[in-house]
């Protein structure tokens, strides 16, 4: 039996990466959709937002002489491409999937409509939320959290490359320590960057768990789906 019988899983587009350091890793994404594969099988219902970082982002695009506005307007449509991406791979593995937009793009994909997202997930589908929240100045991250209240899901997965939070970048200080489980309002008091605060105070509100984990170890997320401690968990 799955913890979780609803998730929104977010994804990272700077992890499709894998070792090219730009584009998509089609490797990594297989590796993903696998993953994705074994999760639905468990009977979970499975949501996703995956950023567009391994394309474009936004606010990095500003700080080159980009207007801000279509800046993040050229983010949403390269999270577009990874939902495309990731629903052809599901589909190549058997699972259906459907990629919806927060702004009008179809047939590229279908306009996000909660009610009709909600009866995907009951019907055993894939739902891939891309295109951020359709608006300038806020994140995929944020994206995340606004999905996952509208569509209830249980909590939000969050997949990265490293296996949790800790109390500095462990990538950086190797004196850094792991949390097993941390609060929200401690997260705001140690300044630590899970999120950014936007998408944290939604989750907060709201009563939306959060679980970092490392997906890109293969298997990674079935063992969270089965209970194993291999993240942290933010929570109220």
């Amino acid at each position: 039996m799955a913890k979780y019988n609803r998730i929104l899983l977010k994804l990272s587009g700077e992890s499709l990466m894998g070792n090219q350091g730009h584009g998509i890793d089609v490797e990594r994404l297989n590796e993903y959709a696998t993953q994705i594969k074994e999760a639905s099988e468990m009977g979970v219902q499975i949501a996703i937002v995956i950023g567009g970082g391994n394309i474009f982002r936004g606010l990095s695009g500003a700080g080159k002489g980009f207007d801000r506005v279509k800046g993040d307007q050229m983010g949403m449509c390269a999270t577009v491409i990874n939902s495309l991406a990731l629903s052809s791979a599901l589909g190549a593995l058997g699972i259906k999937s459907h990629v919806m937009t927060a702004i009008r793009m179809e047939p590229i994909g279908e306009f996000y409509n909660k009610w009709k997202a909600i009866e995907y997930l009951q019907r055993g589908e894939v739902v891939i939320c891309s295109a951020g929240t359709g608006n300038p100045y806020f994140t995929t991250d944020t994206g995340s959290s606004l999905r996952g209240i509208e569509l209830e899901t249980d909590v939000m997965l969050k997949g990265t490359r490293v296996d949790g939070i800790y109390t500095a970048d462990p990538e950086k200080d190797p004196t850094a320590t792991k949390f097993d489980d941390i609060t929200y309002d401690e997260i705001y008091h140690r300044g630590l960057k899970v999120m950014d605060l936007t998408a944290t105070t939604m989750c907060k509100e709201n009563h939306l768990p959060i679980y970092v984990f490392n997906m890109d170890i293969v298997g990674n997320l079935k063992r969270v789906l089965q209970g194993d401690p291999i993240g942290t968990l933010v929570h109220n």
